[in-house]
C-alpha cells in the first residue's frame, strides 16, 4: 500500500485516540442537558478528574484505581453544580462557569507537586495482531485505526451505543427525557424531577472525570497545569453540533480530535512545503475553538435551540406548582 495512504490512516488513528476524551466529556454534557440542566463546567470537572486520576495512580500504582477516583472527583464537583442550579435555582450558566474557575484553582494548587513526575502507571495499549493479518486492508488501514489503540479508545466505542440505548430504550432514559422536556408533566405522574436531575448531573460529572483521567493516564500520560487545554469547552459545543445525539457526538469528537492532532502530525510530512508553517498551525489550532464559540452563540438563541432539537426545559429551574413546560 502507498506510504502516503498509510500515513493518512495513521493520522486518523491518532485522531481517534485523541478524540476519545472529548467523546466521554460530550456524552456527559449530553446527559446533563437531556435532563434539562445546562452544565458549562465540563472543563473544570475534567481538570479535577485528570489530577485525581494521575495522583491516585501514582500513589497506588494502579491506573484503574486512578480512573475510578478521577470519575468520582468529577462527579463530586458536579454535585456542587446541582446544588446551586437545581436546589437553589441559581443561574446555570454562572454556576457552570464557577465550576471551571474552581477546577482550575484546585488543580493549580494541588497539582504543582506532580508536574515533574513522569513514571506514573498508565492505562495499557491493546494490540490486536489478527487485524494486521486481514488481507488488503489489515496492515495499512485497519491496524493504525483500531489495531494498536489505548484501551480507552475501545471503551469509547462501547460508550456510544450504551448511552444511546440508555437514553432511548430504557425507563431511566425515559425519565431523563421527561424531566428535560416536560418537568411539570413528569412531576404530575410521580417522577421526582429534582432527584432525577441530580442523578443525571452526577452521571455527567462521572463522564467528565473519566475524560480527564483518560487524558492524564492514557492520551498524554503526565500532569501539567491546564492539561485539558479547553477541551471541556469543545465538548459543550459538540453537544449542540450533535443535536443531542450520541452517535453524532462520536463523529464530532473524532473529527475534532483529529483536527487538534493535525498541526503536530503535519510537521512530519516532508513533501508538504507548508506543513511546518507556524501560521498554518495557528489557524488549524483555532478551528475547534472557533466552532465552540459559534455553537455557544447559537445555543444562546431560544429559537435556534428548538430547531436543533434541544430539550424544551434546558436551563430552566423547576419549581413545583409553577406553570411551565
Amino acid at each position: 500500500m502507498d506510504e502516503t495512504l498509510i500515513f493518512i490512516f495513521t493520522i486518523v488513528g491518532a485522531g481517534l485516540r485523541t478524540g476519545t476524551p472529548l467523546l466521554f466529556a460530550t456524552c456527559g454534557a449530553l446527559i446533563n442537558e437531556r435532563a434539562g440542566v445546562l452544565n458549562l463546567g465540563v472543563e473544570g470537572m475534567m481538570l479535577v478528574g485528570a489530577l485525581a486520576g494521575f495522583a491516585v495512580s501514582y500513589a497506588t500504582g494502579n491506573p484503574w484505581v486512578g480512573v475510578a477516583m478521577g470519575m468520582f472527583a468529577g462527579g463530586l464537583l458536579s454535585l456542587l453544580h446541582g446544588l446551586v442550579s437545581i436546589s437553589l435555582r441559581g443561574d446555570q450558566v454562572v454556576s457552570g462557569l464557577a465550576l471551571v474557575f474552581m477546577g482550575r484553582g484546585i488543580t493549580s494548587v494541588f497539582g504543582s507537586r506532580y508536574v515533574e513526575i513522569r513514571d506514573v502507571p498508565r492505562l495499557p495499549t491493546i494490540n490486536l495482531p489478527f487485524v494486521e493479518n486481514i488481507p488488503l486492508i489489515g496492515r495499512g488501514i485497519l491496524n493504525p485505526l483500531i489495531g494498536q489503540q489505548n484501551i480507552v479508545f475501545y471503551l469509547g466505542l462501547l460508550t456510544v451505543p450504551l448511552v444511546w440505548y440508555l437514553i432511548n430504550r430504557t425507563r431511566p432514559g425515559l425519565y431523563m427525557r421527561a424531566v428535560g422536556d416536560y418537568p411539570a408533566a413528569a412531576d404530575s405522574v410521580g417522577i421526582n424531577v429534582l432527584g432525577q436531575r441530580y442523578l443525571w448531573v452526577f452521571v455527567g460529572g462521572l463522564f467528565a472525570g473519566l475524560a480527564g483521567a483518560s487524558l492524564s493516564l492514557a492520551i498524554t500520560p503526565l500532569w501539567i497545569e491546564d492539561l485539558t487545554a479547553g477541551q471541556g469547552w469543545i465538548a459543550v459545543g459538540l453537544v449542540i453540533f450533535a443535536s443531542w445525539n450520541p452517535w453524532r457526538a462520536a463523529l464530532g469528537a473524532y473529527i475534532f480530535g483529529a483536527l487538534r492532532r493535525l498541526p503536530l502530525d503535519l510537521q512530519a510530512v516532508a513533501w508538504l512545503p507548508f506543513a511546518a508553517n507556524p501560521i498554518l498551525g495557528v489557524w488549524l489550532d483555532m478551528i475547534p475553538y472557533l466552532f465552540t464559540i459559534l455553537a455557544l452563540v447559537i445555543s444562546s438563541r431560544e429559537a435556534a435551540r428548538q430547531r436543533l432539537g434541544a430539550p424544551l426545559a434546558l436551563g430552566q429551574p423547576y419549581v413545583r406548582g409553577e406553570r411551565g413546560l
